[in-house]
């Protein structure tokens, strides 16, 4: 950040960082003080802190020899020496202004005063009543039915309710809606089932757990995309998806999207990523020895852009050419990804061939 400086000459030769306070550095005249001479009619206040309002602490003298620590800015103040808003804190802790004082030395800036911490505010909380003719109604650890059952509720329980998050449509008692309501202790209940005030919305409220048919069918568009784009076969795609995100549930792709373990290079992070974000990860040698490293992995804006990157990660990588000859056969362009070092598990090629025949994924490879 650029700063403007700017002198006072008359008496001190000291350095003001407009609007911040002093623009130099505390140095080791800090812990020792800077002599200088008070200069005023008779005597001179000393106050708690930098300003004329501040609680009187002492006085000193005319022509009284102080030890200054150093110096901030506070209320202006036209004394005997000059016009300033500068005031020096003594090594005794008590602050007098600097218009009453003369001294030859360069004062150095006061550090800025510590900050105490901010005690987080207790989340707003709104009353609700649980309605329902149809039993219990279940409560889940995120706002989708494919979340975990974390309890149920039974009819006119009051509970409370602290943001709300869109989820899985439910038709309730109550309404049709896909609201979901956060409780105070972190579990989720339909909105369909629940009279309350407005709540506001969850700044982190999880995204979806998809079954397998659901991941697949949300995966396609971008897996054919990619396709299109690059050659990779479809049914691919989809299949190491699934392998290396765990259907979409690891924390690199629900929280990155990132759903094929794709680092960023030096920074860069290729024409379908937004970002890089750094994990500590496991890394193994050939040997088995394991060790931690921090590694950088693209962020994307959604799912079909991890897709696509995939295809063009494979296409831009020269050691990958040879399995662009097979473009028309899932089967063996995986083969041939796997043996330029795709990965080194030596089962990796029947993973990923036995979830395309498991799930019939080969139905996306639009070339049939």
């Amino acid at each position: 950040m650029r700063h403007t400086t700017r002198r006072l000459l008359t008496g001190a030769a000291l350095v003001l960082a407009a609007g911040t306070g002093l623009g130099m550095a505390p140095g080791a005249a800090y812990a020792g003080g800077l002599p200088a001479t008070v200069d005023v009619s008779s005597t001179l206040k000393t106050r708690s802190a930098p300003s004329t309002t501040a609680a009187i602490v002492g006085t000193v003298k005319d022509g009284a020899k102080i030890s200054i620590a150093c110096a901030v800015n506070g209320t202006t103040v036209r004394g005997k020496v000059r016009t300033t808003k500068v005031w020096d804190k003594l090594t005794s802790g008590a602050y007098i202004s600097h218009s009453y004082v003369r001294t030859s030395a360069k004062i150095p800036a006061c550090p800025p005063a510590a900050q105490k911490p901010k005690t987080p505010a207790a989340p707003r909380t709104v009353t609700g009543t649980v309605r329902t003719t149809d039993g219990p109604v279940n409560t889940r650890s995120g706002p989708f039915t494919s979340y975990a059952t974390a309890g149920t509720l039974a009819n006119n329980t009051v509970v409370q309710l602290v943001c709300s998050a869109p989820g899985t449509q439910v038709t309730g008692t109550v309404r049709t809606t896909t609201q979901w309501d956060r409780l105070s202790d972190g579990r989720y209940i339909s909105h369909a089932y629940m009279l309350s005030g407005t709540l506001t919305a969850c700044p982190d409220a999880p995204a979806p757990v998809l079954t397998p048919a659901e991941f697949i069918a949300a995966a396609a568009p971008g897996a054919q995309q990619g396709w299109r784009d690059y050659g990779v076969p479809p049914s691919v795609t989809i299949a190491q998806s699934i392998l290396e995100s765990g259907w979409g549930r690891s924390g690199l792709s629900s929280a990155d999207k990132n759903f094929f373990g794709i680092k960023c290079q030096n920074g860069a992070y290729g024409p379908h990523a937004t970002g890089c974000h750094v994990y500590t990860t496991t890394e193994c040698t050939k040997a088995g020895k394991c060790f931690q490293t921090a590694d950088a992995f693209r962020t994307y804006s959604t799912m079909a852009r991890s897709f696509r990157d995939h295809g063009h990660f494979l296409k831009v990588n020269k050691r990958y050419a040879p399995a662009f000859a097979h473009t028309r056969d899932a089967d063996k362009f995986i083969e041939q990804i796997w043996k330029a070092g795709y990965a080194t598990d030596p089962k990796y090629v029947a993973k990923v061939t036995g979830i395309m025949k498991t799930y019939d994924l080969y139905r996306y490879d639009t070339w049939k």
